[in-house]
C-alpha cells in the first residue's frame, strides 16, 4: 500500500508555508510516534531542511552543507542528478543514499521523521529537466516520465514509510510539478490579503485548469498532461489562513478578505467538488494565529513548539523571553492542524 503524500504549496511567497509545514509535520510526528514519516524538501532554498537540521542557532545551515557534501549527495538534487543520464527509465537505487535522520542533528525533532533534504542544485537542474520533459520520442510520454521521478523514489522505498510530506517552491517550475505529481493532497496556506486570494485562484488554475485565461493553454496544463499520463491529481485538503492575528481587531477590511476567501472556496465546492477532500468551507478551512515571539525563537532554534520550554532563549545574540502560556497556545493550535493531516 502506497503512503499518503501531502504537499504544502502556494504559488505566492510569504504566506508562512515552510514555517507552517515545519511545525505541522513535527507535531504530526510527535502525535503519531508509530508512523514512519518521510519529508521531501523540493525547494532550492532548503529552508525546511535547515529548520529540521537545527535552525540558525543549531547550525542547521552547516549541517545541511555536510549532507550536500556526501557522496552520493544525500539530497533531492543528488537523486535528480542520478536520474538525469537515463531520465525515462527507472534504474535500481538505494533510497537510503539520499535520506537523513534529522534527529541525529537536532534532538528536538521526533525520531520517526526521515528527510530528503533540499538542494540549490534544483535551479541548475531545472532547465535540463524541462528540456527532457518536452522531448518528442515516439511511444514515450517524456513529460510523464520526468514528473514521476519522486513517485518513483517513494515506490523504491518499498513501503518503508506510512506517510510523505513535501514542501515545494512557490513557482510552478518542473521540479514543483514533479513534487505535485507525487502528492495525493495539497495544503494551501494563505494570508488575509487580496494577493493571497488571487493566489488561491491561481493555484486552482495551475493544478486543475480552472478559469484559464484562454483555452489555448488547456492542452499544456498540468491537469491535462496528468490525465493523459494516467496519473491522479492531488486533491485540495486544507486551506490554512495563516498569521491570522495580524489582521484581526480594527482591521475589518482584512476580515472581509478572509470571508471572501471562504466564498471563493464555497464556489469551488459547488462547481468542482472532484478537486477537493472536503464538502464545506467549515471542514476545509482552518485559521492559525501569528506565532509571534514564540515563533521567532522556535524557528531560530529549529525547535517544534511541543519541545520549547519557557524562559529566556538566545536568538542571534539576544535573550528573548517566552512564557508557558504562549508556548501552550501555539502548540495546541498546531496540534489542531496536525490532526487534520491524518
Amino acid at each position: 500500500m502506497s503512503p499518503t503524500s501531502t504537499i504544502f504549496w502556494n504559488n505566492k511567497g510569504g504566506t508562512g508555508k515552510t514555517s507552517l509545514a515545519f511545525q505541522a509535520i513535527s507535531s504530526f510526528a510527535q502525535l503519531n510516534p508509530a508512523s514512519k514519516i518521510l519529508v521531501i524538501d523540493v525547494c532550492p532554498q532548503a529552508n525546511l531542511s535547515e529548520l529540521l537540521l537545527g535552525g540558525l542557532e543549531g547550525n542547521g545551515s552547516e549541517n545541511l552543507l555536510k549532507i550536500q557534501g556526501k557522496t552520493p549527495r544525500a539530497t533531492i538534487g543528488g537523486y535528480f542528478q542520478m536520474r538525469l543520464p537515463s531520465p525515462y527509465s527507472v534504474a535500481p537505487i538505494a533510497p537510503t543514499d539520499f535520506l537523513t535522520k534529522p534527529h541525529d542533528y537536532n534532538s528536538t525533532i521526533p525520531a520517526n521523521i526521515t528527510l530528503m533534504a533540499g538542494d540549490p542544485l534544483l535551479e541548475l537542474q531545472s532547465n535540463a529537466m524541462s528540456t527532457l520533459a518536452n522531448n518528442q520520442i515516439p511511444g514515450t510520454d517524456t513529460w510523464a516520465k520526468i514528473v514521476s521521478w519522486i513517485r518513483d523514489f517513494i515506490a523504491a522505498t518499498g513501503g518503508d514509510f506510512d506517510c510523505v510530506f513535501l514542501d515545494a517552491n512557490p513557482s510552478f517550475s518542473i521540479y514543483t510539478q514533479i513534487a505535485m505529481a507525487a502528492a495525493d493532497r495539497v495544503v494551501l496556506p494563505v494570508m488575509a490579503d487580496d494577493s493571497s486570494r488571487r493566489a488561491i485562484q491561481n493555484a486552482f488554475s495551475l493544478i486543475y485548469g480552472l478559469k484559464l485565461p484562454s483555452e489555448i493553454y488547456a492542452q499544456h496544463m498540468f491537469a491535462t498532461r496528468m490525465d493523459a499520463a494516467g496519473l491522479a491529481l492531488p486533491k485540495a485538503h486544507l486551506i490554512v489562513k495563516n498569521r491570522i492575528t495580524q489582521y484581526m481587531g480594527a482591521a475589518s477590511g482584512y476580515r472581509a478578505v478572509l470571508d471572501s476567501i471562504d466564498s471563493d472556496i464555497s464556489a469551488i465546492i459547488k462547481g468542482s467538488p472532484q478537486f477537493l477532500n472536503f464538502t464545506s468551507a467549515t471542514d476545509g478551512v482552518i485559521e492559525v494565529r501569528d506565532f509571534q515571539t514564540t515563533g521567532v525563537v522556535a524557528f531560530a532554534r529549529g525547535t517544534p513548539f511541543f519541545a520549547l520550554r519557557p524562559g529566556k532563549r538566545s536568538v542571534g545574540g539576544r535573550r528573548i523571553q517566552i512564557d508557558a502560556q504562549q508556548i501552550k497556545d501555539r502548540k495546541d493550535e498546531i496540534e489542531i492542524l496536525a490532526n487534520k493531516l491524518v
